[in-house]
């Protein structure tokens, strides 16, 4: 039987303000070492930049616990300098965030999206 594990995980899509090119290398830059260092539940965590100033941020956390603890470092440290550099503009999670994620994403106006089938390896 396949089932579905308790990765909880997104993509958002972020307009960059304009002149921020240069706070945003510098942020993301800080932002990733401090996941990669402090978050052992970050699976994956990754910024992509297209010619028209539009950023994909995808990211993956192991469990709820891993996802509160990241949302909780992001908002103490980052949250501030984040809403400088960027404009959200679509807010996307697949997996089964329990009440508190959902809770703590919904400043983000999450779109949630059901498991229907699948696998991950």
């Amino acid at each position: 039987m396949i089932t579905v594990n308790t990765h909880i995980h997104w993509m958002v899509e972020l307009k960059i303000k304009p002149d921020q090119d240069e706070n945003l290398r510098t942020l993301v830059q800080a932002m990733v070492e401090a996941v990669y260092t402090n978050e052992s539940g970050a699976l994956a965590y990754a910024y992509y930049i297209s010619s028209d100033h539009t950023c994909h941020l995808f990211e993956r956390y192991v469990d709820d616990a891993a996802t509160m603890a990241h949302l909780d470092a992001f908002s103490r440290v980052f949250a501030d300098r984040f809403g400088q550099i960027f404009q959200p503009l679509r807010f996307v999670v697949y997996g089964l965030p329990s009440a508190a994620v959902r809770s703590a994403l919904t400043g983000f106006n999450p779109v949630y999206m059901e498991t229907v089938g699948g696998f991950r390896r």
